[in-house]
Protein backbone atom coordinates (compact mmCIF):
# COMPACT_ATOMS: atom_id res chain seq x y z
CA UNK A 1 0.00 0.00 0.00
CA UNK A 2 1.38 3.41 -1.22
CA UNK A 3 2.70 6.00 1.49
CA UNK A 4 1.80 9.73 1.20
CA UNK A 5 3.12 12.45 2.67
CA UNK A 6 1.75 15.62 4.01
CA UNK A 7 3.73 18.91 4.36
CA UNK A 8 2.77 22.22 5.85
CA UNK A 9 4.46 25.02 7.80
CA UNK A 10 3.70 23.83 10.56
CA UNK A 11 2.45 20.32 11.95
CA UNK A 12 0.62 20.49 15.44
CA UNK A 13 0.59 16.70 16.55
CA UNK A 14 -0.77 17.33 20.05
CA UNK A 15 0.99 14.26 21.00
CA UNK A 16 4.26 16.64 21.13
CA UNK A 17 5.37 20.18 20.42
CA UNK A 18 4.54 22.36 17.17
CA UNK A 19 7.15 21.16 14.33
CA UNK A 20 7.83 23.78 11.93
CA UNK A 21 8.17 22.56 8.37
CA UNK A 22 6.45 19.05 9.48
CA UNK A 23 5.64 16.67 7.62
CA UNK A 24 3.50 13.17 8.26
CA UNK A 25 3.32 10.15 6.27
CA UNK A 26 0.07 8.39 5.46
CA UNK A 27 -0.64 4.84 4.92
CA UNK A 28 -3.71 2.87 4.71
CA UNK A 29 -6.05 5.80 6.72
CA UNK A 30 -3.29 5.36 9.69
CA UNK A 31 -0.36 7.62 10.51
CA UNK A 32 2.98 5.98 9.79
CA UNK A 33 5.51 8.62 11.42
CA UNK A 34 5.41 12.20 11.97
CA UNK A 35 8.46 14.43 11.66
CA UNK A 36 10.45 17.47 10.41
CA UNK A 37 11.15 17.23 6.49
CA UNK A 38 14.57 16.60 6.76
CA UNK A 39 13.48 14.08 9.88
CA UNK A 40 16.01 10.83 10.65
CA UNK A 41 12.90 7.72 9.59
CA UNK A 42 11.09 9.85 6.63
CA UNK A 43 9.75 6.91 4.63
CA UNK A 44 9.87 7.61 0.99
CA UNK A 45 6.92 8.85 -1.23
CA UNK A 46 5.04 11.30 -2.91
CA UNK A 47 4.22 14.82 -0.84
CA UNK A 48 1.78 16.74 -1.33
CA UNK A 49 2.78 20.20 0.00
CA UNK A 50 -0.02 22.54 1.79
CA UNK A 51 2.36 25.43 2.25
CA UNK A 52 1.36 28.46 4.79
CA UNK A 53 -0.83 26.54 6.93
CA UNK A 54 -1.10 24.29 10.36
CA UNK A 55 -1.44 20.68 9.99
CA UNK A 56 -3.34 19.03 13.09
CA UNK A 57 -5.66 16.53 14.11
CA UNK A 58 -9.23 16.80 13.30
CA UNK A 59 -11.54 18.39 16.14
CA UNK A 60 -13.45 16.41 18.45
CA UNK A 61 -16.58 18.15 19.52
CA UNK A 62 -17.68 16.57 22.69
CA UNK A 63 -20.76 18.02 23.30
CA UNK A 64 -23.34 18.95 20.79
CA UNK A 65 -26.85 18.48 19.88
CA UNK A 66 -27.72 17.85 16.28
CA UNK A 67 -31.19 17.29 16.46
CA UNK A 68 -31.65 20.59 17.67
CA UNK A 69 -30.13 22.76 14.72
CA UNK A 70 -33.11 23.72 13.29
CA UNK A 71 -33.85 26.06 16.00
CA UNK A 72 -31.15 28.09 15.00
CA UNK A 73 -31.86 32.33 15.76
CA UNK A 74 -35.49 30.80 16.75
CA UNK A 75 -34.77 30.51 20.50
CA UNK A 76 -34.26 34.54 22.85
CA UNK A 77 -30.94 34.17 24.93
CA UNK A 78 -31.52 37.14 26.53
CA UNK A 79 -34.57 36.49 29.35
CA UNK A 80 -32.39 33.71 30.80
CA UNK A 81 -31.70 30.39 31.52
CA UNK A 82 -35.12 29.21 32.28
CA UNK A 83 -36.92 31.41 29.71
CA UNK A 84 -34.69 29.49 27.17
CA UNK A 85 -35.21 26.04 28.15
CA UNK A 86 -39.06 26.89 28.12
CA UNK A 87 -38.86 28.28 24.73
CA UNK A 88 -37.02 25.37 23.74
CA UNK A 89 -40.22 22.79 24.96
CA UNK A 90 -42.47 24.96 23.06
CA UNK A 91 -41.11 24.72 19.93
CA UNK A 92 -40.23 20.93 20.01
CA UNK A 93 -43.56 20.52 21.13
CA UNK A 94 -44.55 21.68 17.37
CA UNK A 95 -41.18 20.83 15.05
CA UNK A 96 -41.43 19.10 11.31
CA UNK A 97 -39.44 15.70 11.89
CA UNK A 98 -38.73 16.13 8.06
CA UNK A 99 -36.83 20.51 9.04
CA UNK A 100 -35.35 18.64 11.84
CA UNK A 101 -33.18 15.91 9.26
CA UNK A 102 -32.76 18.38 7.05
CA UNK A 103 -31.43 20.83 9.26
CA UNK A 104 -29.33 17.96 11.28
CA UNK A 105 -27.66 16.73 7.70
CA UNK A 106 -26.53 20.70 7.03
CA UNK A 107 -25.20 20.43 10.94
CA UNK A 108 -23.35 17.20 9.85
CA UNK A 109 -21.79 19.22 6.91
CA UNK A 110 -21.08 22.38 8.50
CA UNK A 111 -18.98 20.17 11.31
CA UNK A 112 -17.41 18.14 8.69
CA UNK A 113 -16.41 21.39 6.76
CA UNK A 114 -14.76 23.23 9.73
CA UNK A 115 -12.19 20.29 10.46
CA UNK A 116 -14.43 18.26 13.21
CA UNK A 117 -13.74 14.36 12.68
CA UNK A 118 -16.18 12.80 15.58
CA UNK A 119 -19.03 14.25 17.97
CA UNK A 120 -19.92 13.53 21.38
CA UNK A 121 -23.85 14.53 19.80
CA UNK A 122 -27.30 14.64 22.48
CA UNK A 123 -30.04 13.16 21.27
CA UNK A 124 -33.45 12.60 22.79
CA UNK A 125 -35.09 10.78 19.20
CA UNK A 126 -32.57 8.86 17.36
CA UNK A 127 -34.15 10.35 14.71
CA UNK A 128 -30.43 10.84 12.76
CA UNK A 129 -28.50 7.79 13.17
CA UNK A 130 -28.56 7.38 9.56
CA UNK A 131 -27.08 10.61 8.41
CA UNK A 132 -24.49 9.89 10.92
CA UNK A 133 -24.00 6.62 9.51
CA UNK A 134 -23.79 7.73 6.44
CA UNK A 135 -21.37 10.84 7.13
CA UNK A 136 -17.47 10.62 7.58
CA UNK A 137 -17.83 11.78 11.35
CA UNK A 138 -17.14 8.86 14.44
CA UNK A 139 -19.96 9.52 16.77
CA UNK A 140 -20.86 8.84 20.54
CA UNK A 141 -24.89 9.34 20.58
CA UNK A 142 -25.82 9.92 24.20
CA UNK A 143 -29.62 9.15 23.89
CA UNK A 144 -30.53 11.22 26.54
CA UNK A 145 -33.57 10.76 29.26
CA UNK A 146 -35.88 12.77 30.87
CA UNK A 147 -38.00 12.49 33.65
CA UNK A 148 -38.89 14.75 36.99
CA UNK A 149 -41.76 12.67 37.70
CA UNK A 150 -40.13 8.93 39.76
CA UNK A 151 -43.71 7.23 38.93
CA UNK A 152 -42.64 7.85 35.30
CA UNK A 153 -39.20 5.83 36.17
CA UNK A 154 -39.79 1.85 34.90
CA UNK A 155 -42.33 3.09 31.90
CA UNK A 156 -39.22 5.69 30.45
CA UNK A 157 -36.30 2.73 30.69
CA UNK A 158 -38.50 0.16 28.82
CA UNK A 159 -39.82 2.82 26.05
CA UNK A 160 -35.76 3.79 26.23
CA UNK A 161 -34.67 -0.27 25.70
CA UNK A 162 -36.78 -0.88 23.18
CA UNK A 163 -36.03 2.78 21.23
CA UNK A 164 -32.02 0.82 21.47
CA UNK A 165 -33.19 -2.62 20.31
CA UNK A 166 -34.87 -0.84 17.37
CA UNK A 167 -32.09 0.97 15.87
CA UNK A 168 -29.34 -1.70 16.21
CA UNK A 169 -26.65 0.06 17.42
CA UNK A 170 -23.22 -1.03 17.13
CA UNK A 171 -21.53 -1.11 20.04
CA UNK A 172 -17.89 -1.15 18.39
CA UNK A 173 -18.67 1.12 15.22
CA UNK A 174 -18.23 4.50 14.23
CA UNK A 175 -21.18 5.62 15.66
CA UNK A 176 -22.23 4.10 19.28
CA UNK A 177 -25.21 4.96 21.78
CA UNK A 178 -25.23 5.44 25.00
CA UNK A 179 -28.18 5.85 27.13
CA UNK A 180 -27.05 9.50 29.05
CA UNK A 181 -29.94 11.90 31.35
CA UNK A 182 -30.74 15.24 31.06
CA UNK A 183 -29.61 16.86 34.09
CA UNK A 184 -29.45 15.95 38.01
CA UNK A 185 -33.14 18.87 38.01
CA UNK A 186 -35.22 17.72 35.17
CA UNK A 187 -34.17 13.73 35.97
CA UNK A 188 -35.31 12.01 39.62
CA UNK A 189 -33.59 10.32 41.75
CA UNK A 190 -35.10 7.11 40.97
CA UNK A 191 -34.58 6.94 37.44
CA UNK A 192 -30.84 8.13 37.97
CA UNK A 193 -29.86 5.10 40.19
CA UNK A 194 -31.49 3.03 37.58
CA UNK A 195 -29.44 4.51 35.04
CA UNK A 196 -26.72 3.85 36.96
CA UNK A 197 -27.32 0.18 37.79
CA UNK A 198 -27.16 -0.51 34.04
CA UNK A 199 -23.73 1.19 33.85
CA UNK A 200 -25.21 4.91 32.73
CA UNK A 201 -25.90 7.37 32.29
CA UNK A 202 -22.76 8.14 29.66
CA UNK A 203 -23.42 11.54 29.78
CA UNK A 204 -25.45 14.31 31.48
CA UNK A 205 -25.58 18.18 32.21
CA UNK A 206 -24.37 19.60 35.01
CA UNK A 207 -23.74 22.77 37.26
CA UNK A 208 -24.84 24.95 34.60
CA UNK A 209 -27.08 27.45 35.37
CA UNK A 210 -28.23 29.64 38.75
CA UNK A 211 -31.50 27.91 38.53
CA UNK A 212 -30.46 24.44 38.92
CA UNK A 213 -28.23 25.27 41.65
CA UNK A 214 -30.84 27.16 43.42
CA UNK A 215 -33.38 24.04 43.09
CA UNK A 216 -31.28 21.82 44.19
CA UNK A 217 -30.48 23.66 47.10
CA UNK A 218 -33.90 24.98 48.27
CA UNK A 219 -36.56 23.05 45.79
CA UNK A 220 -37.03 26.70 44.93
CA UNK A 221 -36.63 29.48 42.30
CA UNK A 222 -37.22 29.47 38.84
CA UNK A 223 -37.22 25.83 38.30
CA UNK A 224 -39.92 25.27 40.60
CA UNK A 225 -41.81 27.47 38.61
CA UNK A 226 -41.23 25.64 35.53
CA UNK A 227 -41.76 22.30 37.01
CA UNK A 228 -45.34 23.94 38.10
CA UNK A 229 -45.94 25.73 34.62
CA UNK A 230 -45.22 21.91 33.02
CA UNK A 231 -47.95 20.41 35.59
CA UNK A 232 -45.09 18.95 37.60
CA UNK A 233 -45.20 21.34 40.85
CA UNK A 234 -47.08 18.64 42.77
CA UNK A 235 -43.98 16.12 42.37
CA UNK A 236 -42.60 15.42 45.90
CA UNK A 237 -38.98 16.31 45.97
CA UNK A 238 -36.89 16.67 49.04
CA UNK A 239 -34.31 19.24 48.33
CA UNK A 240 -30.77 17.80 49.17
CA UNK A 241 -29.03 21.07 49.87
CA UNK A 242 -26.27 19.99 47.90
CA UNK A 243 -24.73 22.00 44.83
CA UNK A 244 -25.53 19.49 41.78
CA UNK A 245 -22.05 17.78 41.47
CA UNK A 246 -22.50 16.60 45.38
CA UNK A 247 -26.17 15.44 44.43
CA UNK A 248 -24.69 13.06 42.03
CA UNK A 249 -22.35 12.37 44.05
CA UNK A 250 -24.88 11.35 46.82
CA UNK A 251 -26.33 8.96 44.23
CA UNK A 252 -23.59 6.99 42.93
CA UNK A 253 -23.97 8.82 39.27
CA UNK A 254 -19.77 10.69 39.48
CA UNK A 255 -18.02 7.55 38.02
CA UNK A 256 -14.80 7.39 35.83
CA UNK A 257 -15.97 8.03 31.78
CA UNK A 258 -19.22 9.81 32.68
CA UNK A 259 -19.19 13.47 30.31
CA UNK A 260 -20.54 16.02 32.49
CA UNK A 261 -21.30 19.31 29.98
CA UNK A 262 -21.09 22.69 31.73
CA UNK A 263 -19.85 22.53 34.75
CA UNK A 264 -19.94 26.36 35.03
CA UNK A 265 -20.99 26.52 38.83
CA UNK A 266 -18.28 24.24 40.62
CA UNK A 267 -16.69 25.38 43.98
CA UNK A 268 -13.20 23.69 44.80
CA UNK A 269 -15.19 20.76 46.62
CA UNK A 270 -17.35 19.89 43.27
CA UNK A 271 -13.77 20.31 41.29
CA UNK A 272 -12.04 17.43 43.73
CA UNK A 273 -14.78 15.20 43.29
CA UNK A 274 -14.96 15.42 39.52
CA UNK A 275 -11.28 15.13 39.07
CA UNK A 276 -11.10 12.18 41.98
CA UNK A 277 -13.82 9.80 39.84
CA UNK A 278 -12.39 10.63 36.95
CA UNK A 279 -15.36 12.75 35.07
CA UNK A 280 -14.88 14.13 31.93
CA UNK A 281 -15.83 17.85 31.75
CA UNK A 282 -16.90 19.06 28.55
CA UNK A 283 -16.81 23.49 28.20
CA UNK A 284 -19.62 24.79 26.17
CA UNK A 285 -17.89 28.75 26.84
CA UNK A 286 -20.19 30.01 23.50
CA UNK A 287 -23.42 28.86 24.72
CA UNK A 288 -22.76 29.37 28.23
CA UNK A 289 -21.95 33.21 27.61
CA UNK A 290 -24.75 33.47 25.05
CA UNK A 291 -27.22 32.13 27.77
CA UNK A 292 -25.71 34.38 30.34
CA UNK A 293 -24.76 31.75 32.83
CA UNK A 294 -21.31 33.09 33.40
CA UNK A 295 -18.27 31.23 31.56
CA UNK A 296 -16.76 27.44 33.00
CA UNK A 297 -13.62 28.34 35.52
CA UNK A 298 -11.00 26.99 33.49
CA UNK A 299 -8.46 28.06 35.19
CA UNK A 300 -9.54 26.57 38.55
CA UNK A 301 -10.62 23.15 36.92
CA UNK A 302 -7.31 22.74 35.19
CA UNK A 303 -5.26 23.58 38.54
CA UNK A 304 -7.60 20.47 40.33
CA UNK A 305 -6.70 17.99 37.71
CA UNK A 306 -10.25 18.05 36.36
CA UNK A 307 -10.40 16.02 32.90
CA UNK A 308 -11.50 18.45 30.51
CA UNK A 309 -12.78 18.17 26.46
CA UNK A 310 -14.55 21.14 24.43
CA UNK A 311 -18.01 21.50 22.70
CA UNK A 312 -20.49 23.88 21.08
CA UNK A 313 -23.35 22.89 21.97
CA UNK A 314 -26.40 23.19 20.07
CA UNK A 315 -26.83 26.30 17.59
CA UNK A 316 -30.04 27.01 19.40
CA UNK A 317 -27.75 28.46 22.34
CA UNK A 318 -24.13 28.35 20.65
CA UNK A 319 -23.59 30.17 17.41
CA UNK A 320 -22.08 27.28 15.09
CA UNK A 321 -20.36 24.09 15.33
CA UNK A 322 -16.68 25.49 14.39
CA UNK A 323 -15.23 24.08 17.84
CA UNK A 324 -11.96 26.08 17.34
CA UNK A 325 -14.35 29.90 17.86
CA UNK A 326 -15.06 28.33 21.38
CA UNK A 327 -11.08 27.72 22.30
CA UNK A 328 -10.59 31.11 21.09
CA UNK A 329 -13.15 32.38 23.51
CA UNK A 330 -11.87 30.59 26.37
CA UNK A 331 -8.76 32.33 25.14
CA UNK A 332 -9.92 35.68 25.01
CA UNK A 333 -11.46 34.95 28.27
CA UNK A 334 -8.18 33.23 30.10
CA UNK A 335 -5.33 34.46 28.26
CA UNK A 336 -2.97 32.69 30.84
CA UNK A 337 -3.59 29.81 30.03
CA UNK A 338 -1.23 28.18 27.14
CA UNK A 339 -2.88 27.94 24.01
CA UNK A 340 -1.42 24.22 23.53
CA UNK A 341 -3.91 23.32 26.07
CA UNK A 342 -7.09 24.84 24.30
CA UNK A 343 -5.86 23.01 21.47
CA UNK A 344 -5.44 19.80 23.33
CA UNK A 345 -8.72 20.16 24.74
CA UNK A 346 -10.37 20.52 21.25
CA UNK A 347 -8.32 17.33 19.74
CA UNK A 348 -6.76 14.96 22.21
CA UNK A 349 -9.33 15.38 25.32
CA UNK A 350 -12.56 14.91 23.09
CA UNK A 351 -11.22 11.95 21.74
CA UNK A 352 -10.41 10.28 25.72
CA UNK A 353 -13.96 11.49 26.54
CA UNK A 354 -15.81 9.68 23.96
CA UNK A 355 -13.58 6.67 24.32
CA UNK A 356 -12.04 6.97 20.93
CA UNK A 357 -8.39 5.93 21.55
CA UNK A 358 -7.93 6.28 17.17
CA UNK A 359 -8.53 10.33 17.14
CA UNK A 360 -6.78 12.75 19.04
CA UNK A 361 -3.26 13.42 17.99
CA UNK A 362 -1.22 12.55 14.83
CA UNK A 363 1.03 10.00 15.71
CA UNK A 364 2.08 6.00 14.45
CA UNK A 365 -0.83 4.52 14.55
CA UNK A 366 -3.52 6.92 14.76
CA UNK A 367 -6.11 7.25 12.45
CA UNK A 368 -5.43 9.76 9.65
CA UNK A 369 -8.41 12.12 10.83
CA UNK A 370 -6.51 15.11 9.98
CA UNK A 371 -7.44 19.34 9.15
CA UNK A 372 -5.45 22.16 8.33
CA UNK A 373 -5.89 26.05 8.18
CA UNK A 374 -4.01 28.14 6.22
CA UNK A 375 -1.18 30.65 7.91
CA UNK A 376 0.19 33.94 7.57
CA UNK A 377 3.75 33.45 6.21
CA UNK A 378 6.01 33.56 9.28
CA UNK A 379 3.50 32.65 11.74
CA UNK A 380 5.98 31.35 15.05
CA UNK A 381 3.45 30.75 17.48
CA UNK A 382 0.91 28.06 15.62
CA UNK A 383 -1.10 27.07 18.76
CA UNK A 384 -1.58 30.90 19.48
CA UNK A 385 -3.12 31.36 15.93
CA UNK A 386 -5.65 28.57 15.98
CA UNK A 387 -7.11 29.61 19.23
CA UNK A 388 -6.72 33.60 17.77
CA UNK A 389 -10.44 33.24 16.31
CA UNK A 390 -8.77 33.66 12.68
CA UNK A 391 -7.85 30.17 12.22
CA UNK A 392 -10.05 28.53 9.67
CA UNK A 393 -9.66 24.69 9.75
CA UNK A 394 -10.65 22.27 6.80
CA UNK A 395 -10.68 18.97 6.69
CA UNK A 396 -7.76 16.92 5.09
CA UNK A 397 -8.20 14.05 2.88
CA UNK A 398 -5.58 11.25 4.23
Amino acid sequence: MAVRLLRASWVVPVAGPPLADGLVAVQGGRILWVGRGDGPGRPDGPVTDLGDAVLMPGLVNAHCHLELSHLAGRLPRTEGFVAWIEALVAERAREDPALVRDHARRAIAAAEQTGTVAVGDVSNTLAHLDLLRASGLRAVVFYELLGWDPAGCGEILRAAEQRLAAVAAEPDGPVRVRLAAHAPHSVSAPLLRALRERGAPASIHLAESPAESDFLASGGGEWAGFLARRGLGAVSFDPPGLTPVRYLESLGVLVPGLVAAHCVRVDGEDRALLARRGVYVALCPRSNRNLGVGLPPLPDLLADGVRLCLGTDSVASGDSLDLLQDAALLHRAYPQVEPFRLVRLATAGGAEALGMPELGALAPGKAAAMAAAPAPRGLSDPCAFLVSGEARLRPVAA
